[in-house]
């Protein structure tokens, strides 16, 4: 759609009131035994399963793709009462360098290859390099782009130029989806967060991501409210909706459930689902399978027997 500022300029945040609203959800919204499992069992299916370091391989990839293929070990699928059930991740998240390797690892699981471009995590390269990354990684197979936006376009209040960007970004990604990462930790205040999430939605993101992960501050309950609070404006103007993605500093099987409860909360069952939620938290597939685990046999195993690729 066209930029429209009206849709963000004149909105307000209360930082204490978003504050106070995602301090209680924990609280409030317990689930234990089999409803925890659930829960857990859910938030693998959201997972963006994820390799975003400098000495990334071949190899590295394609035992991150085989965990994405089996988030669980079998002996707990099988106590949970799902061995014919197809669980996946909701992606697997490399750079693009990797795609190809990571398309040849998940050939035939349907599983989708998610790729970073755009001078990630600064993103600070000049535009027609940032295409062409983005064009390079579709090209190479990739069915998702994690885009980072111009932080300064944010702070400045230049909403045209930023506008633009992202439009550009989404032309170059045809038919991938793209994923706009906010960086929220550097956006400074939370009405900047609200702002740049509508302007990414009016220029054509699929999703918008709180984090690169790099950030001192990623993803937290009060920014990711804000950005839901976003989505659900946004909708009810034009019809659409938009999916969300919190990423970084997000490590406990506990904390998964905590932002489900915030997107079934703020906007019902249908974001529960990874065409529409996802997590960039490849840590917490950890403590997820082994509290998973747990369930099934009563017992915590050492965290070094569940492989996190």
């Amino acid at each position: 759609m066209a930029l429209t500022p009206e849709m963000f300029e004149s909105h307000a945040v209360n930082r204490s009131a978003a504050e106070r609203r995602t301090a209680t959800l924990a609280a409030r919204r317990s689930v234990k035994k089999a409803y925890q499992a659930a829960w857990l069992v859910n938030a693998l299916r959201c997972i963006d399963l994820t390799t975003l370091a400098g000495d990334d391989t071949a190899a590295r990839v394609r035992r991150l793709c085989a965990k994405a293929r089996n988030p669980l070990a079998p002996h707990i699928k099988e106590g949970l009462g799902l061995g014919d059930m197809s669980l996946t991740t909701g992606a697997a998240c490399v750079y693009p360098t990797m795609v190809g390797h990571a398309v040849r690892a998940l050939d035939g699981s349907g599983i989708p290859v998610a790729s970073v471009a755009t001078g990630f995590p600064a993103g600070l390269m000049p535009l027609n390099l940032r295409l062409e990354e983005i064009r390079y990684a579709v090209a190479e197979g990739a069915d998702e782009i994690d885009i980072v936006i111009t932080r300064e376009h944010v702070l400045t209040a230049n909403w045209q130029a930023l506008y633009d960007e992202i439009c550009a970004m989404r032309e170059a990604c045809g038919p991938a989806h793209l994923k706009a990462i906010l960086a929220t930790g550097d956006l400074q205040t939370l009405r900047n967060t609200y702002a740049a999430s509508m302007v990414a939605m009016q220029a054509g993101a699929d999703f918008i991501k709180t984090s690169t992960g790099k950030e001192s501050v990623n993803a937290t309950l009060p920014v990711s409210l804000v950005m839901i609070r976003a989505l659900r404006d946004y909708g009810a103007v034009t019809g659409h909706r938009i999916g969300f993605k919190p990423a970084g500093g997000m490590k406990s099987a506990k904390e998964a459930i905590t932002w489900q409860i915030l997107m079934k909360e703020e906007l019902g069952r249908e974001w529960l689902n990874p065409d529409l939620f996802r997590f960039g938290a490849s840590s917490m597939l950890g403590d997820i399978e082994r509290q998973l685990e747990h369930h099934v046999t009563g017992r915590y195993a050492s965290s070094s027997r569940h492989a996190i690729a």
